[in-house]
């Protein structure tokens, strides 16, 4: 919808026509206010900016602007449910022009635009600067946390004092900005065909995509940043994911899980493999909360075995099957197929529930003695329990 306010409240007006009294309505606007949205509507209360950034379908982050004036409950409510689908919403203290990501950003492109006009440097040389400098930093840590660490063990209070003076030194034209005349214009352009014209605008949303992706995936490993979003995400989303309809477990192989040969490598069978058997544990009720109380299942014994191969861009999905259970023990079989259905590897584990703090044996505790309890155990099929075969010198 085009930045008009009085489209809006048209659209606002119809909206709330039509939907309940509590229904949360949200617009994605950069350019007003919460309070100008709100203006001659039946429930103001319940309209709120919820601001996200492109790709909105990877990056996580949501402003939420219109806390004065707002229906305590209906702010908590959408906090809850932009949380639960694995966004990370931050309710602006305050209303704003621009809101606080757009205004951050503004005050970059402004000095952008003067260093190409002043012919400092050129469209592709201010965004190497960028990806090969601080915006990796900024990606991980933010501005202040950076700042801080850039004043050493004496932290915050140190940098500031150091670098504080800076503030009055002649280092940006924040507000003076730039005629954005047809000179301008044609110089930014042209030098961005240069830099970037090899690419279409799909591709290098493509590129832009896979390098997000593994970004927040390195991020997630290490529980930081984005990634601490993405983990929590994921962890919701297991239990649902797995066993849905019979869909089993289901990745795509990544190019970083190739080796020379442009196969699948053999560690990554068994990531995937672990990742099934998460997702089966989380299922029967093994989730944070009941690790966090020093109990957790460790694999005591498995047999993998490789029976295709898989390359870049494989759909795979593992199906999981309950082969036995005591009240110590799980034995699990998966098979994992390829996007023609035909089985590529199994593998088979014997699970072994513990106190982690003793780091002893022990018995499982609810919920994971009734859910399994509610599983009929599968049919082992005629290769399960088999070891690794002889091999006899002739």
């Amino acid at each position: 919808m085009p930045e008009r306010l009085d489209l809006k409240h048209r659209v606002l007006a119809e909206i709330e026509a039509a939907a309940r009294p509590d229904a949360l309505i949200g617009s994605s606007t950069s350019g007003f206010r919460a309070t100008e949205l709100r203006e001659g509507a039946k429930h103001p209360g319940r309209i709120f900016v919820a601001h996200p950034f492109n790709p909105v379908y990877l990056l996580p982050l949501v402003e939420i602007v219109g806390q004065e004036g707002a229906d305590p409950l209906a702010l908590s409510q959408i906090e809850k449910l932009l949380t639960e689908i694995g966004m990370k919403p931050i309710v602006l203290r305050r209303e704003i022009d621009a809101h606080i990501g757009d205004r951050l950003l503004e005050a970059v492109w402004r000095e952008a635009l003067w260093l190409v006009k002043d012919g400092i440097a050129t469209t592709g040389e201010i965004d190497d600067v960028i990806r090969f400098g601080f915006g990796l930093r900024w990606a991980q840590m933010g501005l202040f946390e950076t700042y801080r660490i850039a004043g050493g063990e004496a932290g915050m209070r140190h940098f500031l004092a150091q670098f504080g003076p800076a503030l009055k030194w002649p280092w940006t034209k924040l507000m003076d900005v730039p005629d954005l005349d047809e000179g301008l214009v044609e110089q930014i352009s042209s030098q961005s065909d240069a830099q970037s014209g090899q690419y279409g605008i799909r591709e290098l949303e493509q590129i832009r995509d896979d390098n997000l992706i593994g970004f927040m995936q390195v991020l997630r490993d290490r529980n930081w940043g984005a990634g601490e979003v993405l983990s929590a995400m994921e962890a919701r989303f297991l239990a649902k994911a797995h066993g849905v309809s019979g869909q089993g477990w289901q990745v795509q192989v990544r190019p970083e899980w190739t080796d020379y040969n442009g196969h699948m490598t053999e560690y990554r069978y068994a990531q995937v493999f672990g990742d099934a058997t998460d997702a089966f544990l989380v299922r029967i009720g093994m989730d944070a909360a009941y690790r966090a109380g020093g109990r957790s299942v460790y694999t005591v014994e498995s047999h993998l075995r490789h029976l295709g191969d898989l390359s870049v861009g494989a759909r795979v999905t593992v199906t999981t099957m309950l082969l036995g259970h005591d009240a110590k023990r799980i034995r699990l079989l998966h098979e994992m197929r390829d996007g023609d259905g035909k089985v590529v590897a199994t593998s088979e584990h014997m699970l072994l529930h513990v106190d982690t703090a003793l780091g002893k044996a022990s018995l499982m505790e609810a919920p994971l003695p009734q859910r399994l309890a509610e599983m009929r155990p599968d049919s082992p099929p005629n290769f399960a329990g088999r070891g690794i075969r002889d091999v006899v010198s002739a």
